[in-house]
């Protein structure tokens, strides 16, 4: 894509976020815009997939500091050209381009080489050369099972990517593109400003591609881009947390003419399960205990969350509170192993009781005598 190709798209605008923006703002409003127009949320709807393809291109720029920066320089420069050379801008008596003063030839070219990794002169050249596809980003939720043993889902994907049918040239299958004539292949044209000023611009023959199509491909109409959707089988690690961003190498974007694929940047949401919670690689839950189970001693089951369990001796004297573990039943371990299970017991106190319940009740009451469990505290407080 040519210098002013990229100047006439405001991405600021396709986000609906000011020029101001951070990155935060600017990832939030991809973010709604993207699952809004998702082709999965709008199957065969084309003016929703174009929107997500718009959406994504515009997030891919200004997401990335450094594109950013040169983004808004192009826009900038690129403006201040356009409008200011035609108007004569600096074409005073003496100044340079005037009566009397010298004549300059600005190269726009050479002024935003290097944005977006296109240069000025020769830039048909390296659009040619090989280059890394763009980066994707895409969302999944997951099970809360799923996030501690890893899962293997499957993801769809909408990009623009090289058309199948061209292989990226623009040109029909058995024909090729061939260097523009107007400009050598440099992609860039010097014309007159204003009559005393030459500026150098994009080609008007190639649009600044530096070659052209004499036998456009019937797919791509020429443009060696197409729409494409597709189903990616995407393997989750187990332990993943809740809001972890995954980058998979290579499930981005194709490269142009061979160049290698860009990464998928996955975010990952976690449902939360109603029993179990996760402490690393241990998973956590908390049991109910009878009061007589933790004053005597007990054994109990307590769940697992493959569904199984196992029996946990409850010592005589457990406190509320208090943390036992059963080895070798939580998430897997990076040693290979599998974590532990905690088990937290939370002791019940019974809020009705039978006539029988009470008396047992009374009595351990009148056995415990005058013991007072409070004893010292009042002094611990003054000490």
């Amino acid at each position: 894509m040519s210098a002013s190709d990229w100047s006439s798209k405001d991405f600021y605008a396709v986000l609906g976020v000011s020029k101001d923006a951070t990155a935060d703002e600017i990832k939030k409003a991809y973010r709604k815009l993207a699952r809004d127009n998702h082709p999965d949320s709008n199957p065969n709807n084309k003016a929703a997939e174009e929107r997500f393809k718009a959406v994504s291109e515009a997030y891919a720029v200004l997401s990335n500091a450094a594109k950013r920066k040169e983004y808004d320089e192009q826009r900038s420069l690129f403006g201040q050209f356009r409008g200011g050379f035609g108007g004569g801008g600096f074409g005073g008596p003496g100044a340079p381009g005037g009566p009397g003063g010298a004549q300059f030839d600005f190269d726009i070219g050479d002024l935003l080489g290097g944005v977006f990794g296109r240069g000025g002169r020769g830039a048909g050249r390296q659009r040619a050369a090989a280059s890394r596809g763009d980066d994707l980003e895409s969302e999944a939720t997951i099970g809360f099972a799923e996030a501690v043993d890893g899962v293997t889902i499957g993801l769809r994907l909408a990009s623009d990517e090289p058309c199948v049918t061209c292989h990226g040239t623009g040109a029909r299958p058995g024909t090729a593109p061939s260097v523009c004539p107007k400009c050598s292949g440099s992609g860039m044209q010097t014309g007159a400003a204003g009559g005393v000023f030459a500026m150098t611009e994009p080609c008007t023959e190639c649009r600044g591609r530096g070659m052209v199509v004499e036998h456009p491909c019937t797919t791509c109409t020429g443009s060696g881009r197409s729409p494409s959707s597709r189903t990616l089988q995407v393997r989750v690690p187990a332990g993943v947390k809740d809001g972890q961003r995954i980058r998979l190498k290579g499930k981005g974007t194709p490269g142009a003419h061979g160049g290698p694929a860009g990464d998928l940047l996955l975010l990952v949401h976690v449902e939360p399960h109603s029993m179990f919670g996760r402490k690393g690689e241990h998973l956590t839950v908390t049991v109910p205990v009878a009061f007589d189970e933790a004053a005597l001693g007990a054994d109990i089951s307590v769940p697992t969350l493959d569904g199984t369990s196992v029996k946990v001796r409850i010592p005589a004297g457990t406190p509320s509170g208090r943390t036992l573990r059963v080895r070798g039943k939580g998430g897997p371990a990076r040693s290979g192993r599998r974590g532990d299970l905690l088990v937290t017991v939370e002791v019940q106190v019974p809020t009705q009781l039978t006539d029988e319940q009470r008396a047992a009740i009374e009595a351990l009451r009148a056995a415990r005598g005058d013991t007072d469990p409070r004893e010292g505290l009042f002094e611990a407080v003054t000490s």
